[in-house]
């Protein structure tokens, strides 16, 4: 039976704070000054003997439990803030400091620190049906990546900074595709509408203060709906097409040109040098013709025979082949192949004896046609052969 049942003679005996109850005197809960005995017979029990004993006094009980107390406060205070992270101080929930990494100590109920990391990539995906500037619909995804700069801002600024930023990339994507056309969006003007967008999201962040940093922005796709998706392939290949022709024609003039320009400025010296070369030989015609003429005056019909002579010299010179006019006997004239002379010159003859078929000389006659007046000089014919 249970100590407090009738009939218990040790519910009788005792009572529930452990006090004798006999005669029936009811006893209260036991003094404190035993109770903190006690508590102190226990301490000295775990150190051995050697520890502090109150000695009965309630105030030293006490002063020996706050010490216990502070000292596990004390130490229980000690943290670590890793490297890439930042610690955010909050007294009685009110922003305090930012602690830099490494082992740092708070007073605990007092101070609160919420660690945030200010190094580490974060992304975030956009995606949506938007509507373009020539009323067309277009399926876009980008992908931003950022990080924490200011911890305090990122806690405190905005009620959830990364939702925040979600919405700021939805609006900042919309306005920028909004702006634009349809085939700018799916071909030539990707970079541009990254390039923007990237602007408008650090224009929000910056308007609410959100303590973010947006490292990049990929516009990683663009696509018509899948009801138009055929027809913008084609005309995307059609682009393509022309783009790459445009770019054959650009390698090919890229080759040509040079060529071109070459030859061009090699015929405008060639006809340089030549009419300098034309210019020169006239003016010194001209200076010699100057020299000659005070010698022409003196004596034109020396001049004229030293002119022919020197001409002659010069024709014959040029020539391998020789016409002797005999002048006088019956109209023959000899015709001298000097290019066979010298070669068979080279060669020794066995005889002496040469004759002129030895050396290829051939001897035509011509007829003699009297002139219809005596007393006029015959005149005669002479031809060659070559």
């Amino acid at each position: 039976m249970a100590w407090n049942e009738p009939g218990n003679n040790g519910g009788q005996d005792k009572d529930p704070w452990g006090n004798n109850n006999r005669g029936g005197r009811d006893q209260g809960p036991p003094d404190l000054d035993e109770v903190f005995g006690k508590l102190s017979r226990k301490l000295s029990g775990l150190f051995g003997g050697k520890g502090p004993s109150f000695g009965g006094s309630g105030a030293a009980g006490l002063g020996a439990i706050a010490v216990v107390g502070l000292v596990i406060w004390g130490v229980s205070g000690f943290y670590t803030i890793g490297e890439a992270e930042r610690g955010v101080v909050l007294r009685f929930g009110e922003y305090e400091r930012i602690v830099q990494p490494g082992l740092n100590w708070k007073p605990n109920f007092i101070d609160e620190v919420r660690t945030v990391n200010v190094e580490a990539i974060r992304s975030l995906r956009g995606s949506g049906q938007m509507l373009t500037k020539d009323e067309n619909m277009v399926n876009v995804e980008m992908d931003v990546q950022y990080r924490v700069a200011n911890p305090e801002k990122y806690l405190f600024s905005v009620t959830n900074a990364d939702d925040s930023l979600r919405q700021a990339t939805d609006s900042a994507l919309r306005a920028v595709i909004g702006d634009a056309e349809m085939d700018e969006i799916l071909t030539t003007g990707r970079q541009q509408i990254r390039e923007r967008t990237q602007v408008e999201i650090n224009r929000i962040i910056d308007r609410y203060d959100m303590g973010l940093l947006v490292v990049d922005v990929n516009f990683d796709a663009a696509r018509p709906p899948e009801q138009v998706k055929d027809a913008f392939d084609d005309a995307i290949a059609a682009r393509e097409d022309e783009e790459r022709f445009i770019r054959e024609a650009e390698a090919y003039r890229n080759d040509i040109l040079p060529k071109a320009t070459g030859r061009a400025e090699r015929l405008k010296k060639e006809a340089l040098g030549y009419k300098e070369k034309i210019v020169n030989e006239a003016e010194g015609d001209v200076a010699q013709f100057d020299k000659l003429l005070p010698e022409y005056e003196a004596a034109p019909e020396v001049t004229r025979n030293r002119l022919y002579l020197e001409t002659m010299e010069q024709v014959y010179g040029n020539t391998s082949k020789v016409l002797i006019d005999s002048q006088e006997g019956g109209g023959n004239l000899l015709y001298l192949p000097l290019d066979k002379l010298m070669s068979q010159s080279s060669q020794p003859r066995s005889t002496e004896d040469t004759t002129a078929s030895d050396y290829g000389i051939e001897l035509e006659s011509t007829q003699t046609v009297a002139p219809s007046n005596s007393n006029s000089r015959q005149s005669t014919s002479r031809q060659g052969r070559y």
